[in-house]
C-alpha cells in the first residue's frame, strides 16, 4: 500500500482467518506498523457479512433484521397505501434485500435460509393486507414471486450461464466445463456440463457448497430445446444480476 501512495486505516481494519478441516490452530494475528490485528469471528465486505464458518448465519440474521425493519416500517403506512405503491416499497425495500448476493447461500440447507422466506411470506401477507397465519402461495403465485431458494437457484443459474456463453469473468469460466464422451452419444449434443469429480475434495458435504458442483448438478436438470443447447426456464418474473426483481 505504501509502494501505491495508500494509506491503511488500522482502526477499520479486519482479519478473517478461515481455518482448515485439520488446521491446527483456530486463531491468527498479524502485525501492522506496530499495531496488533487479531482474526475476527466474521468481517464484511461488499456489504455481505462472511463469517470464520462460511456458513453465513450472520448475513442471514443481519438481513432478515434489516428486512423486518422495513416491513415495519411499510405497515405503518399501509392504510396509506394502494397495492400497488404497496408493492413498488415491499420490493425496493425487502425483496430487493433478499436477492442481493443470494448466490452466495446456494447449497445451504433449508432450515438456514428459512429466516428469509419467512420475510418474504410477511412482505407478501402485507401487501394483501391479511393476517399473520394466512396461507402465502397463492399469494406468492399472484406476485409472480419464486421462493427464496428457487430465486437463488435461479441466480446461480444466470451466473452458470454467463460462464456458459464467455461472458462471465475468466475465474468462474474455468469452474464451467463442458461435458464430453469419448464416442459419439446424444448426450454429447445436448448441452450438458461436466460433474465435478468428488475424489478432489475431503468430503460430499465440502463438496455440495461449491459453485463448481452445483452449477453442473442444477444446469443439467434444466429442460433443452431439441436436445441441442440449454436455455434457463422462463419465469414470470426475471431478477436481473443485480438482484432487483422487475415490478409488474
Amino acid at each position: 500500500m505504501t509502494d501505491h501512495h495508500l494509506k491503511l486505516n488500522l482502526g477499520k481494519t479486519e482479519l478473517l482467518f478461515l481455518p482448515g478441516k485439520d488446521c491446527p490452530f483456530h486463531d491468527l494475528a498479524i502485525t501492522v506498523d506496530n499495531s496488533i490485528v487479531s482474526s475476527s469471528q466474521s468481517a464484511k465486505n461488499l456489504g455481505v457479512i462472511l463469517d470464520n464458518t462460511l456458513s453465513f448465519s450472520t448475513n442471514i440474521k443481519a438481513v432478515a433484521r434489516s428486512c423486518r425493519f422495513m416491513l415495519y416500517n411499510i405497515r405503518r403506512v399501509r392504510p396509506c397505501l394502494t397495492q400497488e405503491a404497496a408493492q413498488v416499497l415491499i420490493q425496493a425495500l425487502v425483496i430487493s434485500r433478499l436477492d442481493y448476493c443470494n448466490s452466495l447461500l446456494a447449497g445451504l440447507p433449508a432450515c438456514a435460509i428459512k429466516p428469509l422466506q419467512l420475510i418474504q411470506n410477511a412482505a407478501a401477507r402485507l401487501m394483501f393486507n391479511l393476517p399473520k397465519f394466512s396461507h402465502v402461495t397463492p399469494l406468492l403465485r399472484s406476485l409472480h414471486w419464486l421462493p427464496v431458494e428457487a430465486r437463488i437457484r435461479y441466480k446461480t443459474m444466470v451466473v452458470a450461464y454467463g460462464a456458459v456463453r464467455g461472458t462471465a469473468p475468466q475465474y468462474l469460466q474455468a469452474l464451467i466445463r463442458p461435458y464430453t464422451q469419448t464416442r459419439a452419444l446424444r448426450s454429447s449434443t445436448s448441452g450438458l456440463l461436466a460433474s465435478l469429480p468428488l475424489r478432489k475434495y475431503s468430503s460430499r458435504a465440502a463438496q455440495s457448497k461449491l459453485f463448481a458442483a452445483l452449477a453442473p448438478q442444477w444446469w443439467n436438470k434444466l429442460p433443452h430445446d431439441s436436445g441441442v443447447n440449454h436455455h434457463l426456464p422462463e419465469t414470470p418474473e426475471t431478477p436481473p444480476l443485480s438482484g432487483i426483481p422487475r415490478i409488474g
